[in-house]
């Protein structure tokens, strides 16, 4: 399916902590995923470190890999975190965004993806036992809600600036198709 429209590009600063410069980029592919029945998978991230205690919903995805593009690596990471084979139906747009505190600036290619099915996950360790990630389906006012939630801390509140913007794209997208 080819859906055709304009593509969101959103510039973000991190208002969190101060900015002392950029010391690499990161490609990064992530989606908004629904099944048939109009739920949307997420990943919930509880995690303790360098930027603080933290419980946050967030889109499943992750870095581009060397020689791979965020088209392929979308596949990739959707089975990793989520145990998802998914149809992608387009690309949302790109969200540059910055992690000031560990001097990265993140390029956010976020994609809108159909689960077609669900099986085993292959997470990393630090997935696993750094970041405790699990999975989240929830209804589109559900996972709005629970990113308002989350903006208690401030890596919560990074990432649903990044975000909510998309999941509302995302819903536009859909309730025109």
């Amino acid at each position: 399916m080819n859906i055709n429209f304009i593509e969101i590009e959103l510039n973000l600063r991190d208002e969190e902590w101060e900015f002392n410069g950029v010391t690499h980029d990161r490609q990064i592919a992530r989606a908004i995923v629904f099944d048939d029945e109009g739920y949307f998978y997420f990943v919930r991230v509880d995690r303790d470190d360098d930027f603080g205690r933290a419980i946050y919903i967030e889109t499943a995805g992750g870095g581009v890999e060397q020689n791979e593009n965020p088209d392929v690596a979308i596949h990739r990471e959707l089975q990793e975190e989520l145990g998802a084979s998914v149809e992608v139906l387009c690309k949302i747009g790109v969200v540059s965004d910055y992690y000031n505190l560990i001097k990265r600036h993140n390029i956010n290619n976020y994609y809108l993806c159909r689960a077609t099915s669900f099986g085993e996950k292959h997470m990393t360790e630090d997935e696993i036992h750094a970041y405790h990630l699990s999975t989240l389906k929830l209804t589109y006012d559900e996972a709005v809600a629970e990113y308002e939630k989350r903006r208690e801390t401030p890596l919560g509140r990074i990432i649903c600036n990044r975000e909510l913007p998309i999941l509302k794209r995302a819903k536009e997208i859909l309730d025109n198709m």
